[in-house]
């Protein structure tokens, strides 16, 4: 019995020393979760970049294109440079800033307003660039704002493209007629072709003429440059009276490219110049 009693110490004894060696492994291996608190230090690395990607700007801006454009705007005591940089990005045009402009710090706002009106109110003096492509159906495509002084005006070429102009050689039609008689008028009615221009208001009376003629025509009238990119045996027979210059144009072919000028502070449009463009080379730009 005694000796039954000593082995059953030492089975206790051997237990509980397994027990205590247990314990101290768990004990070695217990510092695993400070680790693993520590792992996400590496996202306080990224946070800046966070805070980065949602830098709020100081004005709100908003610009929706569908179902059509329309912008609205709340600012206050923002300068006008740092709109017109976020505008230039939002509707993927350039926007220019007058010189005398440059420090303009303005409060404005605004919501839902077109394109126009919500810029004719960003500045004194306000004029948006287009081109009007004749064959699209499309709208006018805005190419350039700019926000300006109500003296001087920006260039014609600031972003409509230079180019050689087509002259026109030819003979004057008119020549000899006298269009205060009667006789003169007459004769001036049996011109084969006539262009009349005022107040951006375009007539057109061509009996069976050359495209190109027509354009050049129109050109001259309207002191414009022209641009002629190809040789088409297209023949004009029509009669415009009296339309503004970009619906007369979009009577006469679809390969004519417009660029004018919208002045909103005096409502009134300037053609800056007439392209003619070879449709063969639009198709393969996807125009």
């Amino acid at each position: 019995m005694k000796e039954y009693v000593l082995f059953y110490r030492r089975i206790r004894l051997i237990v509980g020393l397994i027990v205590l060696c247990a314990l101290n492994v768990f004990g070695q291996e217990a510092p695993k979760p400070e680790q693993d608190a520590k792992a996400p230090v590496k996202s306080e690395e990224s946070k800046p970049q966070e805070e980065k990607k949602t830098d709020k700007l100081p004005f709100t801006l908003s610009v929706k294109t569908k179902p059509i454009l329309n912008i609205s705007l709340k600012a206050e005591k923002i300068r006008l440079v740092e709109i017109a940089a976020e505008l230039s990005k939002r509707l993927k045009t350039p926007v220019f800033v007058g010189p005398t402009l440059q420090k303009e710090v303005v409060s404005i706002e605004y919501s839902d307003l077109t394109l126009e009106p919500a810029m004719q109110l960003m500045a004194p003096a306000v004029y948006i660039d287009y081109e009007i492509d004749t064959g699209s159906g499309l709208p006018p495509k805005p190419l350039g704002i700019y926000f300006w002084g109500t003296t001087g005006e920006p260039s014609a070429t600031a972003v409509v493209p230079g180019a050689n102009q087509s002259l026109l050689v030819e003979g004057d039609t008119e020549d000899g007629v006298e269009p205060e008689t009667e006789e003169g008028k007459k004769r001036l009615e049996e011109q084969p072709l006539r262009i009349e221009f005022q107040n951006n208001i375009l007539s057109v009376k061509a009996k069976k003429q050359s495209l190109v003629l027509v354009l050049l025509k129109i050109g001259e009238e309207l002191g414009i440059p022209v641009d002629i990119q190809y040789e088409p045996t297209d023949v004009v027979d029509t009669e415009i009276t009296k339309l503004p210059v970009e619906d007369a144009v979009r009577r006469l072919s679809p390969n004519i490219r417009l660029f004018l000028r919208a002045d909103l502070l005096n409502g009134e449009k300037r053609a800056l110049r007439l392209v003619l463009a070879d449709p063969a080379k639009s198709a393969q730009q996807g125009f």
